[in-house]
Formats: structure tokens, sequence, C-alpha cells
């Protein structure tokens, strides 16, 4: 694959040349379809996983997905969230799964057959990218094997620009004491212990716990540390 093709997308200035990038990309691989979405597991009291999405899925497509809970029963899903794996699907797996309706329902729409891969990021994310298309994947094991590794390489690529780009997050810039102080946390250490450990009162720790819960717009310790990961501080 051409190195200009994965600076399209990693390079990307804005969420258009982004998408742009990727469909070409997936033109070049000869599918006409290509789904890029990063899954932002939010930690917390009933937190829940946003998704945020990018890639030309068919409108007609979305109007048909009325029911939400079909990605629980999608095999494609459930792989590229939980294992790193790259997948190669088509209608056998659908069925092996149990999943046959689902395949039989995004058919239509050139879900036919297709490549999945996803990467861990930090800040429990994850970039999951596939492309889809209606004819039969290459029988030439070289060639399937290419397609999957320039798809993979390809994720590799485009998961900073889809942080960037499909949820823009403003990160504060914490000074190196509430770093710290932070990092010790995390690992279970008291205010008094934290103190101890770098000779300063543990009023002065609760104060700069105070500054960090307020940057990181968080109401205790446990979800400073969870925010701070999050964000990729730590």
């Amino acid at each position: 694959m051409n190195l200009q093709r994965y600076e399209q997308v990693s390079q990307a200035a804005d969420f258009d040349s982004f998408r742009q990038g990727l469909i070409d990309f997936a033109g070049d691989l000869d599918f006409g379809l290509i789904s890029g979405v990063l899954a932002v597991e939010r930690k917390g009291p009933g937190a829940k996983t946003e998704y945020f999405s990018v890639g030309n899925t068919p409108a007609e497509f979305l109007a048909a997905q009325v029911n939400p809970e079909n990605a629980k029963r999608d095999p494609v899903h459930r792989h590229v969230m939980t294992n790193a794996a790259p997948l190669i699907y088509d209608q056998r797996l659908y069925v092996d799964a149990g999943s046959g309706d689902l395949w039989e329902m995004q058919a239509p729409f050139g879900y036919r057959t297709g490549l999945a891969v996803s990467v861990h990021m930090p800040g429990y994310r994850r970039f999951l990218l596939g492309v889809d298309r209606h004819e039969p994947l290459p029988s030439d094991p070289i060639k399937l094997n290419r397609m999957i590794a320039d798809l993979q390489l390809l994720a590799v690529h485009a998961q900073d620009a889809a942080a960037r780009l499909l949820v823009p997050t403003k990160v504060p810039r914490l000074p190196a004491r509430q770093l710290e102080i932070l990092r010790l946390t995390m690992e279970g250490k008291s205010a008094w212990v934290v103190g101890s450990l770098l000779g300063i009162s543990e009023n002065t720790v609760n104060y700069h716990l105070k500054q960090l819960f307020k940057q990181l717009d968080v109401s205790n310790k446990n979800h400073a540390v969870l925010k701070a990961m999050e964000l990729g501080l730590l």
C-alpha cells in the first residue's frame, strides 16, 4: 500500500479529510465500505461505553438499524470489542453464532463479507476498523493476508487521528507535583503516606487533590485517577 495513503489518514487535519482518507484506503483494497469506531469505556457509577464513528455507512442501513440490541448479538462487534486478533467474516460466522438473521438484514446494504481489526489505546479506549463488500474475499491466502496486514497497519496509523478528531478533548496541564500525588494515590496510598513520601504535610496533599478535582471535573480521588487515565495522563 502506498505510504501516502497512511499519511492521508494519520495526518488528517479535520473530520472530513480523515473520513475521505479511510474511504480512499478501503477503495484501494477493493472494499466499498469502511467503518471506524472509537469505543471509549467510561468509568464510575452507571457509566457506559460510548461510541464515536466515521466512515461511509449507507444512510439506508442506519435507518434500518432500529434495534440497538443488535450490536450485542453481532459476532463481529463482540469479537473486536474483546479480541485484538483480526477477524474475517462472512455468512457462516453469523450462522455459527446463531445470528444468521443479522447477516440477512445487513447483506443487502453491502455487508456480506469483510475484515475487522481493533487496536487498544490508553485511557480505556479501543479503535475498531472494518471493511466490507458484496464480493467474496480472495481465495489466495497470500493476497488475503496482505489485505489483513494493510488494514491492521491502517488502524495503527488511524488511532491517534481518531482520538483527536472524533472526540476532541481538552487535556489539562497538571503540575509535576500534582501528577506525582496522583500516581501515589493511584497506588492506594493515603494523603498522610503521600505527604510523608514527598516531604510535605497531609494538608498540602489534600490541597493539591482539591485542585486536581477542579481541573479534572471530578468529586473524589477514585474518579480523579480514572479520569486521568482516560486522558492519558497516567
